[in-house]
């Protein structure tokens, strides 16, 4: 059976064994409440010694007693919401199920995960319907006793969850719990007030008023590397548009640790950045076949019917789908090896502690012009190359080297702004601009040499190659005038 996901949105109260709950039935939109059903849960908690599932705020549980037993993974979205993803029971009991790991794989990475709680409650349910028998929410009424290091503990409280109401209901619940003696839950969650201050208390860091350069970085850094623990089980889900997202948080932290190399120490800052190349690599396979998937699953239909020879679409649609799964795969295989955890713990490192130079700290109003100014060099240069170029094939080199330098320049400017402001945000959006145009030329570039790969391909087989051609000929186009516009765009790119 196959994971089955939902966004949670709860609240939660904690109560003495002596409050009884309001009268469910005059919430505002309840028309019925449903007779309590009565269960009995039984529920293990795993997660690593050090208890790093705990810290991210993500729980992971094999549950049974209950409608929905099974091994539950939540991921934090926000306060009151939560996604779970609910993976079947198996014969598994002690030992947490692969699929279900590798959910959770970019807080544990290769630590082992052990029973860390038990929880027994007494579940007495109560289903509040609309007019029409919709069910909006369930109350919860539970009486929890949970076991740690062999010590227990005992408590109540209530949970209103909702099923398909509106988060207005939680609200104008509230008040009627409130004044029925419950008061709002100490902790998140049941294994949260369990585990009480075994969880490490996670790294509070917060942008000074007036930061030196090196906290700008440190900022930027750290929305990155949270990017990726985000993006990770995405990606694992296939998700859309995931693998780019993730793809592009590994690109923009390689970015900052080049453009900050005078606060970060350029050997440790270059060790990070090869590794985040080489994810970024492993991630690249896939993200490419899916641009090239969505494109041309419009651009052959927009061709005249009487052109089109052959299996054109079919025969394209074909090629990227399987090279999409080979890429996949191998995403999928880089994000379970040693060398991905290995990164992973780098990047909590340079949070933690980032390798800065020993030189004394300048303010950042001061330093960002010239960081950005010499991004923008490092662009002009590559323009410079460009236009000086001998052949198409080098030009088209040479572009995609533009881009890369604007995306570079881009992402500097986004990691100034909360100092620079508006000149550092206009600066983004013109470097995105650039970045925008010049990758519509390098896919006409990646296009131009798979239609040419597929055209060889159908001529060998005694097919008719002239749409392929005719396809070859627009992405010739499309580069053309993208091209264009990037020349027309560059003097607007200066900084200083």
């Amino acid at each position: 059976m196959a994971p089955t996901e939902q966004v949670e949105i709860e609240t939660k109260y904690d109560v003495d064994q002596h409050a009884v709950l309001p009268a469910l039935h005059e919430l505002p939109g309840v028309a019925a409440v449903e007779q309590p059903v009565e269960l009995h849960l039984e529920a293990v908690y795993f997660d690593t010694a050090g208890l790093d599932l705990a810290r991210a705020k993500v729980t992971l549980r094999r549950r049974t007693g209950g409608e929905d037993d099974g091994w539950h993974v939540k991921l934090p979205i926000s306060s009151g919401e939560r996604l779970e993803i609910r993976h079947p029971l198996g014969r598994a009991a002690r030992k947490v199920p692969i699929q279900v790991v590798r959910v959770v794989r970019v807080h544990v990475r290769d630590h082992e995960l052990v029973p860390v709680v038990s929880l027994a409650t007494r579940r007495i349910v109560h289903r509040l319907l609309d007019a029409e028998g919709e069910v909006l929410a369930e109350v919860s009424d539970d009486e929890v006793t949970s076991t740690v290091d062999g010590a227990t503990e005992s408590w109540r409280e209530w949970e209103v969850e909702l099923v398909n109401g509106s988060p207005d209901l939680l609200d104008a619940a509230a008040p009627s719990f409130l004044a029925a003696g419950a008061s709002p839950a100490s902790g998140p969650s049941k294994l949260a007030r369990a585990l009480g201050d075994r969880v490490p208390a996670p790294e509070q860091w917060e942008l000074p008023a007036k930061p030196v350069t090196a906290d700008l970085f440190h900022a930027y850094a750290e929305a990155q590397v949270q990017a990726i623990h985000l993006r990770d089980p995405e990606v694992r889900r296939d998700l859309p548009d995931s693998v780019h997202k993730m793809r592009v948080a590994t690109r923009r932290l390689r970015s900052a640790l080049a453009t900050y190399r005078p606060v970060i120490e350029r050997e440790a800052g270059d060790r990070i950045r090869a590794e985040l190349k080489w994810l970024a690599g492993e991630l690249g396979g896939a993200r490419d076949a899916e641009v090239l998937r969505e494109h041309f699953s419009t651009t052959v239909d927009s061709q005249p019917g009487e052109l089109v020879m052959g299996r054109v679409a079919g025969a394209i649609d074909d090629h990227l789908r399987a090279a999409y799964k080979a890429a996949r795969t191998q995403a999928l295989e880089a994000l379970e090896c040693e060398r991905y955890f290995r990164l992973l713990d780098t990047l909590d490192a340079l949070l933690a502690q980032p390798p800065l130079t020993g030189d004394s700290p300048r303010k950042a109003a001061k330093q960002l012009p010239d960081l950005l100014k010499h991004d923008w060099k490092r662009m002009r240069k590559a323009v410079r190359r460009m236009e000086k170029a001998d052949d198409t094939a080098e030009r088209d080199h040479e572009l995609h080297e533009v881009r890369k330098a604007a995306k570079r320049l881009r992402y500097a400017a986004e990691s100034a702004e909360p100092v620079l402001g508006s000149e550092a945000t206009e600066l983004a959006k013109r470097a995105e601009q650039v970045q925008e145009v010049l990758g519509d030329h390098q896919d006409s570039v990646v296009a131009r040499d798979l239609l040419r790969q597929l055209a060889v391909q159908v001529h060998l087989d005694g097919g008719n190659a002239f749409t392929f051609g005719r396809l070859h000929a627009a992405e010739e186009l499309r580069g053309d005038k993208s091209r264009q516009e990037f020349l027309e765009l560059w003097p607007s790119i200066h900084v200083g």
